[in-house]
């Protein structure tokens, strides 16, 4: 049986740490985070003061092996151990103070342009590639498709284990990013597709993932903290800090997941990429591996890729259509932090949240599947 557990801060467990503030006239301001680089010629907008900052909570080893804190209460519930499936929550204090602070509108009357669905098959052209099994991948930097094909086929060497030791980290960088509530054929441009509550943003997406995981008893942890609000700007390094102390706490962790949505649209259409999926729609998946142009400091970056290609042919073979090309180009997205990180991208603005919520289900199941084959075939070897 699965159980969850949220991290939450309360004074008697957690202590509350604040990392490179800066001090401007007796006011706390927001941490500065360095921008992050992602190839030539591109790189994170630079942060702004918020006015707000950003707390990181540090656990005390009892709640590192599962203690469920009672919030308020000052004292420790009955601990419990986790089990195979258990998932681990984690959510900074001031994050939790933000679920109701950018609501999902209850209407959305305008009609400013269409919503087109579409589905994006096999690529063709110089920059794509076919995987072995299934899947594509498209080549924007100074290796050959020859030498990635080659890479492709290497196993990630990753010490996974099977037995609710936590694996795999599911976080997001842009965690307010949303969808469409319902199917509908025409948007209204008044809605930028971002809300802070967790049921209709990326941490709806994450949990369906991390569900899978925990079914087939890998142990995961789910990063549900809001690093995009109120600033967008810097929010990629508010994510690294929250992936550095997690990887610090949990140092069995070696897959770091981004789970984003990508927005596909012009002044007047948005695009929804879906796929039929045993009869239902899917919203399609894009994984971006990075790769390092010399000024990134990924010296790894390819451990990261025969990741995403171990998962993309484990996907597009069972859920044929599902995909979209793995994006092989000069990004870092924090993928430097462990090799095992990716940034995975599901769906569109366009796409509905139940499209959404499948694809993360199919992506799960795929995951899952992927570290369990790898798991029997090093045991093999």
């Amino acid at each position: 049986m699965k159980k969850r557990f949220r991290r939450q801060a309360v004074t008697a467990c957690a202590a509350v740490v604040m990392i490179g503030s800066i001090t401007a006239g007796g006011m706390l301001l927001v941490p500065w985070m360095q921008s992050v680089p992602l190839g030539t010629g591109i790189q994170e907008p630079t942060p702004e003061e918020s006015g707000q900052p950003v707390i990181h909570i540090t656990h005390s080893p009892a709640d590192l092996l599962g203690y469920n804190w009672t919030q308020g209460a000052g004292a420790m519930a009955e601990p419990s151990v986790p089990q195979h499936s258990d998932i681990i929550t984690v959510e900074s204090a001031y994050s939790l103070t933000l679920h109701e602070e950018k609501p999902y509108p209850a209407a959305r009357d305008s009609d400013d342009g269409v919503i087109e669905e579409t589905h994006y098959g096999l690529q063709k052209g110089n920059q794509f590639f076919a995987l072995d099994t299934a899947g594509q991948v498209r080549n924007c930097t100074h290796h050959t498709n020859t030498e990635l094909l080659e890479e492709s086929r290497i196993a990630p060497h990753l010490p996974l284990k099977a037995d609710g030791t936590p694996m795999v980290l599911i976080y997001h960088t842009h965690t307010t990013e949303s969808y469409e509530a319902s199917e509908r054929s025409y948007f209204d441009k008044d809605f930028n597709y971002r809300t802070t509550q967790p049921d209709k943003n990326m941490v709806m997406v994450g949990d369906a993932i991390a569900n899978e995981l925990a079914a087939a008893g890998i142990g995961v942890i789910h990063a549900e903290t809001i690093h995009d609000y109120p600033a967008w700007n810097g929010s990629y390094g508010r994510s690294a800090e929250t992936v550095s102390a997690i990887l610090e706490q949990y140092p069995s962790v070696c897959i770091a997941l981004d789970i984003h949505r990508d927005a596909i649209s012009t002044e007047t259409k948005i695009m929804a990429p879906v796929a039929e999926i045993n009869g239902k729609k899917a919203a399609q998946i894009m994984m971006i591996s990075g790769c390092d142009d010399g000024t990134m400091g990924m010296p790894n970056y390819l451990e990261n890729f025969h990741l995403a290609s171990s998962i993309q042919q484990t996907m597009e073979a069972a859920y044929p259509g599902l995909t979209r090309p793995i994006l092989f180009d000069y990004r870092k997205y924090n993928q430097d932090l462990t090799t095992g990180s990716l940034l995975i991208e599901v769906g569109t603005q366009g796409n509905t949240m139940e499209e959404a919520r499948y694809a993360g289900s199919l992506f799960g199941k795929s995951l899952a599947e992927t570290i369990l084959t790898l798991i029997r075939e090093e045991n093999q070897s």
